[in-house]
């Protein structure tokens, strides 16, 4: 299989354990990263510059076919959709960034999350499935938990009595 483009930017440190597979999609790693030990990243991903990954981080833009019953998963066709890390990121020990989803700028992803949809710029997200925790409010200049939109489905059984 021949490999896709990997570069790796000044003053990146990738510890110990780290295995970084471009077989798939290209792998690009900016200026000033640090890689926890024992992370994976499977292109195609791109990380921007003065990221930070904790250890055990799994980043992937690749799934595998699954869907033909008859032929074993390994064998199907696997597909790719870019990750993308934008600059000034944290994630956290034992993150999961699956393909296709961005990372936006000074963003954290807390230690255990799951990210499968976009995370926007100078917001923290936390969970699995990992949801916005906080955002940073330029006009405050505070990190604040997003505002709650009431449920505007009334409870279908309000009894609360055992059944």
């Amino acid at each position: 299989m021949p490999f896709r483009k990997f570069e790796i930017g000044d003053r990146t440190i990738i510890e110990d354990f780290v295995c970084i597979n471009n077989g798939i999609g290209d792998v690009t790693i900016g200026n000033n990263v640090m890689i926890g030990i024992g992370s994976v990243l499977t292109g195609p991903v791109a990380v921007g510059n003065n990221v930070i990954m904790a250890q055990h981080v799994g980043i992937s833009g690749l799934n595998h076919g699954y869907t033909d019953i008859n032929t074993p998963i390994r064998d199907q066709k696997c597909t790719a959709l870019p990750v993308i890390i934008d600059d000034d990121c944290w994630i956290g020990t034992n993150a999961v960034i699956t393909a296709g989803v961005t990372i936006g700028k000074h963003a954290i992803v807390a230690g255990g999350s799951v990210v499968t949809k976009d995370v926007p710029p100078f917001s923290i997200v936390g969970g699995n499935p990992a949801r916005v925790l906080k955002q940073y409010n330029e006009a405050s200049g505070l990190w604040e938990k997003p505002a709650v939109s009431p449920d505007p489905k009334p409870a279908v059984n309000a009894d609360p009595s055992p059944q």
